[in-house]
């Protein structure tokens, strides 16, 4: 029969084992406004979240774009870096779980000793003999206090907020290809703009090149159509140098060589796509680095119950057999066994304030992942209204724009006919057509301008991102590793 006094031991040591001094675990509190100022009161998509999460890009429904994103995500060397990183994160979670378990190690020592015949204090006995030993020991830390519960609570918290950079990462990543790809896009209709100018211009000079010849307008006319011919041109040179510069960067992102990659000229139109912004309490949820700056709070909260626990003493439990003799025949027996059972109890005395600064720091660093979490927040919702507000301003611009493309344009033929006729002279039609090249590049770096700030809307809100993914953080270091080789990730 069980005394009652051993039950209520026992009943005790578990209700201690299952006990944490950190303190109890509150998301930091951070302003969330109830609407978008930019665009007014909103409600709720249906569902919340519409954005694909498989894919945001293509949302923009170009093929080419699809191709350059998936070749990222196979490819990309600081993505792969990064997948690596969220690894290391999940091999230290199993090695502080570790710590929840006993530890079990066995050993074999068979020697043959000879002893000094001047050993002091000898008593007696053979000059050589053996000596083999077989045992084993088995070590278990009762973890009273927490420590070790809350080592692993901290682990698995800097694993997922390693997940949620993992994450931004990747979505960062997804964002820079898609941002140097409209630019790129957008200078192919420069480039096609610039070609059609060169031409218009080179008319232009033959023309005036035709009517000096003929004695009705001064050389200066030629020269100057020369200049304009030749500035077209100079700026045509600078667009396709641009244009290779954004082309190195994507083979980069993409994992390939820049001198071994190109993509050809397009300058078909990228459709300006609406993008679901859902209410902002919703955007905690969507943000990794949001998600990240939060897991590290609780990290750093987990670390305060470590630092207590360092107060209280450390109890491990230990049980050592084996079997020891000195002939090998007849080793495993009963005479030849040893045991040696109990706990070992391990408490600072004095340490000069070494656990009070650990505590002290432990609290320090909670309120400045607080604080931190607070800021990426707040940057958050700047950053989704930053680009709401260009949005919207640049649509307006846009519009405006093109009528003052149209009617440059119209002041480029008026002037034109006027030249011929002779009524005014050529710099009037250099004038015009200078207004008017410069009219049609800013449409095109508007609607290029609107395009980027779509993407960074995409960026803002996550890119279909989600904090329910935090939740897989359980995978094996090895099913990680597994998962990067293959591109899973």
């Amino acid at each position: 029969m069980v005394k009652p006094g051993r039950v209520a031991l026992l009943t005790g040591v578990l209700a201690l084992s299952a006990c944490s001094l950190a303190p109890q675990y509150q998301v930091p509190s951070a302003p969330i406004a109830a609407q978008y100022k930019t665009v007014g009161p909103w409600t709720a998509a249906q569902p919340a979240d519409r954005i694909d999460r498989n894919g945001w890009w293509k949302i923009y429904g170009d093929a080419p774009l699809d191709d350059l994103e998936t070749r990222l995500l196979a490819n990309n060397t600081d993505l792969h870096a990064a997948y690596a990183h969220y690894a290391q994160a999940q091999a230290f979670v199993a090695q502080v779980a570790s710590g929840l378990y006993p530890t079990i190690s066995a050993s074999a020592v068979p020697q043959r000793v000879r002893q000094s015949d001047n050993r002091p204090l000898r008593a007696g006995g053979p000059n050589d003999y053996n000596s083999v030993t077989l045992g084993a020991e088995v070590n278990y830390d009762l973890d009273l206090w927490g420590r070790v519960r809350d080592s692993v609570v901290a682990g698995k918290d800097e694993a997922q907020a390693t997940k949620a950079d993992l994450a931004s990462v990747k979505l960062s990543l997804q964002v820079a290809l898609a941002d140097n790809y409209i630019s790129l896009r957008g200078l192919d209709q420069q480039t096609e703009l610039l070609n059609e100018t060169v031409m218009a211009y080179a008319k232009a000079l033959q023309l005036t090149q035709t009517l000096h010849d003929n004695g009705i307008v001064a050389g200066l006319d030629v020269s100057r159509a020369q200049t304009q011919l030749s500035s077209a041109k100079s700026q045509l040179s600078q667009n396709l140098a641009q244009r290779a510069l954004i082309e190195h960067a994507i083979a980069v992102l993409v994992g390939t060589s820049a001198s071994e990659f190109s993509l050809p000229q397009q300058t078909a139109d990228i459709a300006l796509p609406a993008i679901p912004t859902d209410l902002p309490s919703t955007l905690l949820q969507r943000r990794p680095d949001v998600a990240a700056a939060e897991r590290r709070v609780a990290e750093a909260n987990a670390k305060i119950g470590v630092a207590r626990a360092a107060y209280f003493p450390d109890i491990t439990l230990s049980l050592q057999g084996g079997v020891q003799s000195a002939a090998y025949a007849g080793l495993v027996s009963a005479p030849n066994l040893f045991w040696a059972i109990g706990p070992q109890l391990v408490q600072y005395v004095f340490d000069g304030g070494y656990r009070r600064a650990q505590l002290d720091a432990a609290k320090a660093a909670t309120e400045e992942a607080g604080d931190r979490y607070r800021s990426v927040v707040l940057s958050a919702f700047q950053q989704v209204e930053d680009n709401l507000s260009l949005l919207s301003y640049l649509g307006t611009a846009l519009g405006e724009q093109k009528d003052a493309a149209n009617a440059a344009q119209y002041s480029v033929d008026l002037a034109l006919r006027q030249y011929r006729q002779g009524t005014v002279g050529y710099l009037d039609v250099v004038q015009a057509q200078t207004v008017a090249l410069e009219a049609r590049r800013s449409v095109l770096d508007i609607q290029t301008r609107q395009l980027s700030a779509n993407v960074q809307l995409l960026h803002a809100l996550g890119g279909g991102w989600s904090s329910d993914e935090l939740a897989q953080v359980a995978a094996t270091p090895a099913l990680v590793a597994t998962k990067i080789a293959h591109g899973a990730y």
